[in-house]
């Protein structure tokens, strides 16, 4: 369950509480009955670089292993030859 932070308008009162996301947001401080409001806070999720799966993490691998196939293939072909001509 998510843990949100309040704040009394009235005297300044700031707690923490365990609520599920469905629940309704308190209304009333329970030390001077004064109107509260949520508090924006950091959250323990965060994004490091620019933040974007595609940018940042997605095809990396994929395009240095497919590098080392060519040049894996071109060696190959370039051995070939060299057996085909020496063959003859």
């Amino acid at each position: 369950m998510p843990i949100y932070e309040y704040v009394c308008d009235k005297c300044g009162h700031e707690f923490e509480i365990s609520q599920r996301i469905a629940d309704k947001p308190l209304k009333k401080c329970k030390e001077c009955g004064g109107k509260l409001h949520k508090k924006i806070s950091n959250t323990s999720f965060v994004l490091k670089g620019t933040g974007w799966y595609k940018t940042d993490y997605a095809g990396k691998p994929a395009k240095e292993g497919k590098k080392e196939e060519k040049k894996s293939e071109t060696a190959k072909k370039s051995s070939d030859k060299v057996s085909k001509t020496t063959a003859k």
